[in-house]
């Protein structure tokens, strides 16, 4: 038997596909069109609840402790004004009665050798106030230079009452002193033996509104304005009397918040 032979299909009037002219095939594979340098595509991540949840109770909180922190002002405020209606409180007074000189020497080594007496009298104007001091520190100085050092003992202060406190002032034996101070002292006494003093008080004190008690809060007293005379030799001379033209007297409260003093 004869093969028998088939002529090959004969071509079409049109032009060869281009996967005829280079060998590839057509249409291009995906792979072709890809770009190294395009960034891939990343889908953003939905915000998680939780985080919202969190920032949505962080700022309720902040909210009622904001209202929390501005209603104690306002009760404060209020029971403030209440206090000031009933009782009227006002601050206490203090003077000087009288300051005697019994010992003042001041020797050519620059030791300084003092002893004086002291009364202070104090005033409480409050009607329905009581005042509880602690014991009261007493520093009495010359223009900067320390005189001398004593205290007064706690006290009771009733309502509407004067107390006159007496106490002893001296430098607990000679002395010394650093040239400068020293001769501003001599300056001042060769001048019309005569110095300025200034006389500060300090202690804590409660406050009894009839039947409450307050925290404890400084206070201090400022004295100024006092010439005295120093002796001579044993004489004791009477330094300042309240006859004299009276000297200020100026009380501040220390309150104390954390570690802050005002």
């Amino acid at each position: 038997m004869t093969d028998r032979v088939y002529p090959a299909a004969k071509p079409s009037g049109l032009n060869p596909p281009p996967q005829a002219l280079n060998g590839s095939a057509f249409p291009p594979p995906k792979s072709q069109f890809y770009n190294p340098n395009r960034q891939p595509y990343r889908p953003t991540p939905k915000p998680s609840r939780r985080r919202r949840s969190c920032c949505h109770r962080t700022c309720i909180c902040c909210i009622w402790f904001t209202i929390f922190i501005l209603a104690l002002i306002l009760l404060a405020a209020i029971a403030g004004g209440v206090v000031w209606v009933l009782y009227r409180p006002q601050r206490p007074s203090f003077s000087v009665s009288s300051l005697k000189f019994s010992t003042f020497n001041l020797s050519s080594s620059d030791s300084l050798n003092s002893r004086l007496d002291l009364s202070v009298t104090a005033r409480n104007p409050n009607k329905k106030l009581v005042f509880f001091y602690d014991p009261i520190s007493i520093d009495v100085s010359s223009q900067g230079v320390d005189i001398g050092n004593g205290t007064f003992p706690a006290l009771v202060h009733g309502a509407k009452n004067s107390t006159t406190l007496k106490t002893i002032i001296s430098t607990g034996g000679p002395r010394v002193l650093d040239s400068d101070s020293a001769n501003s002292l001599r300056s001042d006494l060769k001048k019309k033996n005569r110095l300025p003093l200034e006389i500060r008080l300090e202690t804590n004190v409660k406050v009894k509104l009839g039947s409450l008690k307050t925290n404890k809060v400084g206070i201090r007293v400022f004295c100024d304005g006092i010439d005295a005379s120093i002796p001579k030799g044993n004489s004791t001379v009477t330094a300042y009397s309240g006859s004299s033209s009276a000297p200020n007297c100026h009380v501040k409260l220390r309150i104390k918040i954390w570690k802050f003093q005002f």
